[in-house]
């Protein structure tokens, strides 16, 4: 799940994953070719699982980052680090131990700004990985809860090396009795999440990349 970014848009970030997908006006930029899973004009997966087809609530968005994507895909799985990197994020914790695999769980807050159907408050994430090919792609879900609010996510990452770097492409989905009140608010939440999301992966790894001591 994504989320709703706190500071203007990034207020809703976190659940950013899963609120600001639902938010926006859903914008789904051409399928990266070569991702895996994904062809042009269909969503993306990860081993064969995408997003909800049923969601009213979208997102899909990509990025060209110039960093290795081992430097990428360590600050995206890095999850208990997310905070030091996306200030919408205000805190997580692994429930599970070991390397970032298939069936980890995550719990993550960040703050919510009011909209038309919920006032502010802060929403606590659930995240578990349901797929996972390492260096390629994740798919994870789960509940976001706060007071008055519950949204349910899906959200799908793909990783992939092009010219220049690498591409990461994401998509969101959102239900929820709050965000489909209000589709078009809750689809723009949730794209300026994932917008920002992708701004704050790219300037991270591209900082860690060509840093003064690299």
């Amino acid at each position: 799940m994504s989320g709703f970014r706190s500071t203007g848009a990034r207020a809703a970030l976190f659940t950013a994953p899963l609120v600001l997908g639902l938010l926006g006006t859903a914008a789904a930029p051409a399928t990266a070719a070569g991702s895996p899973g994904a062809r042009p004009g269909t969503s993306l997966t990860c081993r064969g699982a995408g997003v909800d087809p049923d969601a009213l609530v979208r997102h899909r968005t990509e990025i060209v980052i110039d960093a290795p994507l081992q430097t990428i895909w360590k600050l995206q799985t890095d999850v208990e680090d997310w905070p030091s990197w996306q200030a919408p994020v205000e805190t997580v914790d692994r429930l599970d131990h070991g390397p970032f695999r298939k069936g980890s769980v995550f719990r993550w807050t960040t703050p919510i700004p009011p909209n038309p159907s919920t006032p502010a408050t802060s929403l606590e994430v659930t995240s578990t990985v349901r797929q996972i090919e390492h260096d390629a792609c994740i798919r994870w879900t789960g509940p976001g809860i706060g007071e008055g609010l519950r949204i349910d996510g899906v959200h799908v990452w793909n990783f992939t090396k092009v010219k220049g770097g690498v591409r990461v492409s994401t998509e969101e989905t959102h239900t929820g009795a709050q965000v489909d009140a209000n589709v078009p608010a809750a689809t723009g939440i949730l794209r300026a999440g994932l917008e920002s999301w992708l701004r704050d992966l790219k300037s991270t790894a591209e900082a860690r990349a060509h840093g003064p001591h690299h």
